[in-house]
């Protein structure tokens, strides 16, 4: 008999789990009260960062934070009203704002966003969503080669996991890509890859679920039921759907079914903001990290997105102005001569823990319960490998990678 599962939350994470899933010859049901791609696999900088191994908790920033969260031309901002509310979270991560931690941080993520593109193409081909799917390099762009060296620990840990890049400056920079002849310097890195529609790549993905036999059920999941010990439904909709395994991937919104499987975790979400540009003048040749407006440009899809800022604000409050604002101060600043024909806008929420590492694998003490969520800016880049150690786990395999690092009762 086919172990009949049901996915909560069809973002990337649970859609990539899903899809490993019915591979794995399960019966799976993927809950969403919005729908596919509804969230921050909609909006991110559209990125495979396979160098993405330094989480925001770096050495120092404890010192640097509050000074960030009141200029406006930091790319932090704090909603003042809820700080007393998130002050738990706030405090869990400053003080992993170490050498140590940031470390240990690193090498856990490193076989997260690893082959980060292969990992995807796994996940697309025979798909539509392949088409949306690009390897690609990863450029840092700096004003001049003293602003790069600046980073230079930074730079020393990517180099640690595996990260390689060269460097290229002054005019053999403009020859290479145009579009960063204001720039003096850039470090380019290879191995990564670009989705040109996030949100259609991942809805292309449900559509690929959907075909094969998948169920897609828009509905709020309100509650999860469980008999000595084991899950046995999830009740959404006004009624309770049976399962033999749950996967909670709800993202920033998993809060409440947290608490129904009795686990603790301490998640905030991080506002995350993005302009797109359409009709652009000009393109980067590649995803581009302005590094003076610590902002990501990546080509989509007939535009510009320009994504980066980090506002910490809960769930409730709706889009603020300053983050939209800072995004127009940099692009002004470092690229004056773009032009483009209309602008959008989107706001929308990371779940991130207070390690900067997501949750993955067994609820404790609920047999069949399994979660993956808590991805903070890598949400996209890892969540193909994230489905498919999810759906090696359900399947009685054994991924090839240590999870202890993610697993989700570390916090008690």
């Amino acid at each position: 008999m086919n172990r009949q599962v049901i996915v909560i939350g069809a973002g990337i994470v649970g859609v990539a789990t899903a899809l490993w899933l019915q591979r794995g010859g399960a019966s799976v049901t993927l809950v969403d009260r919005d729908g596919p791609a509804a969230g921050a696999s909609q909006g991110n900088a559209g990125l495979l960062a396979a160098a993405a191994v330094l989480p925001n908790s770096e050495p120092g920033l404890i010192w640097r934070a509050p000074r960030m969260a009141l200029d406006p031309d930091q790319p932090l901002f704090l909603r003042w009203s809820y700080l007393p509310r998130m002050a738990p979270w706030l405090w869990g991560f400053m003080r992993r704002c170490n050498a140590r931690d940031t470390a240990r941080i690193a090498d856990a993520l490193a076989p997260l966003v690893r082959d980060t593109y292969d990992q995807h193409r796994a996940l697309a081909d025979g798909t539509g969503a392949a088409r949306y799917l690009h390897p690609c390099d990863y450029v840092y762009a700096y004003r001049d080669r003293a602003d790069f060296a600046a980073g230079a620990a930074g730079w020393a840990m990517k180099r640690a996991h595996g990260v390689t890049w060269d460097e290229i400056e002054g005019a053999a920079l403009a020859r290479w890509d145009p579009f960063l002849s204001r720039f003096g310097f850039a470090a380019r890195m290879g191995g990564h890859g670009r989705i040109s529609d996030p949100g259609a790549y991942v809805t292309a993905l449900a559509d690929h679920f959907r075909g094969q036999g998948g169920r897609v059920l828009r509905a709020e999941a309100t509650g999860i039921a469980t008999e000595n010990g084991h899950v046995t439904g999830l009740r959404a909709g006004g009624e309770t759907l049976p399962c033999d395994d749950l996967v909670l991937a709800a993202g920033a919104w998993s809060g409440p079914l947290f608490k129904a499987l009795g686990l603790h975790v301490p998640l905030e979400t991080e506002r995350g903001y993005h302009i797109e540009l359409w009709g652009p003048s000009s393109m980067p040749r590649a995803p581009t990290m302005v590094a003076a407006g610590q902002f990501v440009a990546t080509p989509m899809e007939g535009r510009l997105r320009l994504a980066g800022i980090v506002e910490l604000g809960g769930l409730q409050a709706g889009p603020s102005r300053a983050p939209f604002n800072l995004l127009r101060r940099a692009l002004a600043r470092s690229m004056p001569d773009l032009r483009w024909e209309s602008e959008t806008t989107w706001m929308g929420h990371r779940p991130s823990t207070p390690d900067s590492l997501p949750l993955i694998g067994p609820v404790p003490g609920v047999a069949g319960a399994w979660v993956g969520v808590g991805h903070q800016h890598v949400g996209l880049t890892a969540g193909a490998r994230t489905g498919r150690w999810l759906a090696q786990l359900i399947l009685g395999q054994r991924p090839n990678t240590d999870l202890s690092p993610y697993a989700p009762g570390r916090f008690g």
